[in-house]
């Protein structure tokens, strides 16, 4: 078994470089996702002995790694982007936003005996995640001390919900009509096409230099420590928030939007996090829990499906809108950008992508106060 903390590290990191060669090249892999196939690799190796279940590696990848992964990817999220949303799409995604805490609260009050103790922590999860991605999903976990095994059988069952809901809301548009649109608005340019952060976590859009990475580092750092101090000195409003407060206006900042290669990092950085949880998992802990957990990621997202598509429908708001728009807050920009690209609503492209960065800012905010809330009532 390989013990010593750096040589961990090592195997990690490969683990991470497979499983992002595995999306880019195996169909299923690329439905799976990098982050639940590099949580499914390091598990094997751990439960196969090859990688130990506990070790100080996993500890700082949970710690201060996957603190700067989030404030990597925040800094990020250009707020000024999602005044291009527009009234309607705002709207829809606000209401798909209360729709995803409603379900997290009714499948957390109907699952609590099966799902156990770390229910109020899966419903702040799911709420954050499914308001506006993944990486909502790693903070809380870190601000709630989700177990492992928790958290490993969640993220499977979030990414097979989130397949299943994008079929749903390809479907939608097609069945019940289709939405009024722009007739002459032009599939945009490959060369002009909207740079989004779900694009950045995966390449630089931007050449990086010297200058960037070393900015990027000292401003991260900054603001998880600045994150720490506060939530020492002011406890009633918890760190994870004080970081995502302090990196979202930061990342206003024009300098620092300036800066390139930020969300590339943080999403690494967040894959391997995602990589220690699965290394500290046991399979037979994680098979046992996961029904429950599955059915709790379902029906927070079957509530969030009624009340957008039906709210939504008394509003006037067309198909199109609400699909975009609910793939904004259960997938997050990237699914906003395929929904809509895939249906032809080429119109809905830039909202729904920027909505489904607003997803990203306000997700921890919404995700803690619903996992608070629960906390409260299931004692």
């Amino acid at each position: 078994m390989i013990t010593d903390p750096v040589a961990v590290f090592v195997v990690l990191a490969a683990v991470v470089v497979v499983a992002i060669e595995l999306e880019r090249r195996v169909a299923l892999v690329r439905t799976l996702s990098a982050a639940l196939t590099a949580i499914l690799i390091a598990m094997l190796l751990s439960n196969v002995g090859i990688l130990p279940g506990t070790s100080t590696t996993y500890d700082f990848l949970m710690g201060p790694g996957v603190n700067l992964g989030i404030a990597l990817i925040l800094l990020s999220v250009d707020l000024h982007s999602v005044l291009k949303a527009g009234a309607r799409m705002l709207a829809a995604f606000g209401i798909g936003a209360v729709g995803t805490a409603a379900g997290a609260i009714a499948g957390g009050l109907l699952l609590s005996r099966l799902v156990g103790p770390e229910t109020w922590k899966l419903a702040g999860q799911f709420t954050g995640t499914y308001t506006g991605g993944g990486a909502n999903f790693a903070a809380l976990a870190r601000a709630f001390n989700t177990s492992p095994a928790m958290f490993s059988a969640a993220t499977a069952a979030d990414v097979i919900v989130t397949a299943v809901w994008m079929v749903f809301c390809l479907a939608v548009p097609v069945l019940l009509g289709r939405p009024k649109q722009s007739p002459a608005a032009p599939l945009p340019p490959a060369d002009d096409a909207p740079v989004t952060l779900e694009r950045t976590l995966h390449d630089s859009v931007r050449p990086m230099s010297l200058t960037d990475v070393a900015g990027l580092v000292t401003i991260a750092v900054g603001a998880v420590w600045g994150a720490g101090a506060l939530g020492r000195l002011l406890p009633f409003f918890p760190e994870v928030l004080w970081l995502t407060t302090i990196a979202l206006l930061l990342g206003q900042v024009p300098a620092v939007k300036r800066l390139a290669g930020g969300a590339l990092f943080g999403n690494y950085l967040i894959l391997l996090f995602l990589a220690g949880n699965g290394a500290e998992s046991v399979v037979a802990n994680l098979v046992a829990m996961g029904p429950p957990v599955f059915y709790f990621a379902a029906i927070t997202v079957a509530v969030h499906g009624l009340i957008i598509f039906g709210l939504g429908w008394l509003l006037r708001l067309d198909w199109g809108t609400l699909a975009v728009a609910s793939q904004a807050n259960v997938g997050g920009p990237a699914s906003a950008l395929a929904m809509a690209g895939a249906r032809g609503y080429t119109d809905q492209i830039v909202p729904g992508v920027a909505v489904g960065l607003l997803g990203y800012a306000i997700g921890n905010y919404l995700g803690f106060v619903v996992g608070a809330l629960m906390r409260g009532w299931l004692g």
